[in-house]
């Protein structure tokens, strides 16, 4: 079977948009650094809700991105980690994530320019 993320019924299509989610990118970026609690990893993806960042990990698991290690211990313990799949996503992401920082005074200066056109 052949896929092609840019056909509206390809199954890439949903995974694509669980990685580079505002997120699903935050949260595989956050794990490439090692494995989290859910608390220790909602603290590290700044800024989102604990239903967000549980929709997330379910999606990104269910991808096959991230591994989720239930301890039976009390109180329980889970650790989320990426799977071979996710570090090799992270790796990728990751040079993203450092274009976009290095590149960030020409966006800046990209963005004032466009909104002094609008003034």
């Amino acid at each position: 079977m052949e896929f092609n993320v840019f056909a509206s019924g390809c199954p890439s299509r949903p995974t694509l948009e669980h990685v580079t989610g505002r997120w699903g990118s935050l949260t595989v970026g956050a794990l490439r650094e090692g494995p989290l609690r859910f608390n220790e990893l909602r603290r590290r993806v700044d800024g989102v809700s604990e239903k967000m960042l549980a929709q997330t990990l379910h999606a990104l698991e269910r991808d096959g991105l991230v591994h989720r290690d239930a301890q039976p211990t009390n109180p329980p313990r889970v650790d989320y980690s990426l799977t071979p799949l996710g570090h090799e996503t992270a790796e990728r992401l990751k040079a993203l994530i450092d274009l976009v920082e290095s590149r960030m005074p020409e966006v800046l200066e990209a963005q004032e320019r466009y909104d002094s056109r609008l003034a």
